[in-house]
């Protein structure tokens, strides 16, 4: 047999299984009623208007802030206006933080201005700053090599450079200098640490987000620089003279002060099993130097706009689907932690779950991670997701993205869509996150996928544990 009669013969026996899959999870009207869903996503504007509305009318909204409790009165706002059955807050309490502002510059030998921002979390340097000299480390594993007490009196500089990958691969390796850099260099003896933005970007903007400090350790201010500062810096080190940097953050750890906010709750109830719940998730929070349009106002838009086309359907599906904006994702998955907290005895009633958290793209994939006797069904979802040009990976491994992990590592099945995140990255936590920034055509497809998904899960009555 040829190679070609070989793959139309495989082709053939793909095609019998995907149509043997399909029967039985939809009735011939629920597929049309997808396909009608599917035509109302990609004609509609709905999601870049709820987007606009969100970063307009609110703009950032950081954790503790002003932005942030106006954001939770907008999201309640907008999900009633959207024909949710029921839509409901649940505390989330953190702690408070001020970002202050940031200096930085090269003392000597070449006197320079360099653009910098403070790390979420980040604590201040003394009030006239500090001027010590730098030490370069090529990446985390080297500061970590770093002998002990070797940085007593400097400053830690890791030059790691993130690479631009379309599914955001280069994010985690660059991210850790970000999460745990600061005490590690502080173990080491140094009074600071600066870093090369995590960002694939070249222009002249820090990119922040959250540190993680040990408490163990005594806390270093801790700051980004751009990238083209940080090419500066290194290209100044290069020559081998000793260089000193002055830095200076009046940022402000107030862990003993909470601030309460909230993660805000939407449903379409369930036709006949109310009380199971498919899950679309996005957070509600952004950093506060930009407007979040991106970060995640796409997700808020997807999620919403998906549920709305959804409610707007003349009979309920079956279950019920919840949109969960969760509150306090970029200082560490809090809300998302205590609303798995808050719901701990029903979790199994949470049958499948997917978020969005990355991304300006279109969506080109879609990983499971469910039961093995589920993954038939999956199949059939992703033949009709295929039109929209998502392909179905091989892997059944997901256990939600971002927020969502918090209940995928419950139990809670998952589907993880994987859309185009090669520009997400330059903007990523940067005052350059705004809504120029989104793709409005390609949230039409990414809002049809979400939409399709989610009435397929609930519609289908689906086991996705099995």
């Amino acid at each position: 047999m040829t190679n070609l009669r070989i793959a139309s013969f495989a082709s053939i026996i793909w095609t019998c299984m995907i149509f043997n899959a399909s029967a039985g999870s939809l009735s011939d009207q629920d597929t049309a009623r997808i396909l009608d869903l599917k035509e109302t996503a990609l004609s509609s504007n709905l999601a870049y208007e709820i987007d606009e509305s969100l970063t307009t009318e609110v703009g950032a909204r950081r954790v503790g802030t002003a932005g942030d409790k106006r954001a939770v009165e907008w999201a309640v706002a907008k999900m009633k206006q959207r024909g949710f059955d029921r839509v409901w807050t649940e505390e989330v309490i953190h702690h408070a933080w001020i970002r202050g502002t940031a200096e930085a510059r090269i003392i000597s030998p070449y006197p320079q201005k360099m653009v910098a921002i403070a790390l979420g979390g980040s604590v201040g340097t003394p009030a006239g700053g500090l001027t010590a000299e730098v030490v370069e480390f090529a990446d985390l594993a080297a500061l970590e090599a770093a002998a002990p007490d070797s940085l007593k009196g400097r400053i830690a500089y890791v030059s790691y450079r993130m690479e631009r990958k379309i599914d955001g691969a280069g994010y985690g390796p660059a991210v850790k200098t970000r999460s745990a850099g600061p005490s590690i260099a502080a173990a080491k003896g140094a009074i600071a640490l600066i870093m090369r933005s995590v960002g694939t970007d070249n222009n002249r903007i820090g990119h922040t987000g959250g540190l993680q400090y040990n408490d163990d350790i005594v806390k270093i201010p801790a700051a980004a620089l751009s990238n083209p500062d940080a090419d500066l810096l290194s290209n100044t080190i290069r020559r081998g003279k000793p260089v000193k940097v002055f830095l200076k953050l009046t940022a402000m750890r107030q862990d003993d002060i909470a601030v309460t906010t909230a993660n805000v709750i939407g449903e379409i109830s369930g036709s006949t099993n109310p009380d199971e719940y498919v899950v679309m998730g996005a957070h509600l929070d952004s950093w506060d130097v930009g407007t979040g349009a991106v970060d995640d106002g796409i997700g808020v838009s997807i999620t919403l706009a998906a549920a709305h086309h959804i409610a707007a359907l003349p009979t309920r599906p079956k279950r019920s689907i919840r949109v969960i904006l969760f509150a306090a994702e970029e200082v560490g998955l809090v809300g998302a932690r205590q609303y798995v907290e808050r719901h701990k005895d029903d979790m199994a009633s949470h049958v499948i779950g997917a978020e969005w958290d990355f991304g300006t793209g279109r969506i080109y994939e879609m990983t499971p991670g469910v039961g093995p006797s589920a993954l038939n069904s999956i199949r059939e979802l992703a033949e009709l997701l295929a039109p929209l040009g998502v392909s179905l990976s091989p892997k059944n491994d997901a256990r939600g993205q971002s927020d969502m992990s918090a209940l995928g590592k419950t139990g809670m099945p998952a589907v993880n869509f994987e859309p185009d995140g090669l520009k997400y990255f330059d903007y990523h936590h940067t005052e350059n996150d705004t809504l120029d920034k989104v793709d409005a055509e390609a949230l039409k497809q990414n809002t049809a996928v979400y939409t399709i998904f989610s009435y397929f899960a609930a519609q289908s009555g689906i086991d996705f544990r099995k």
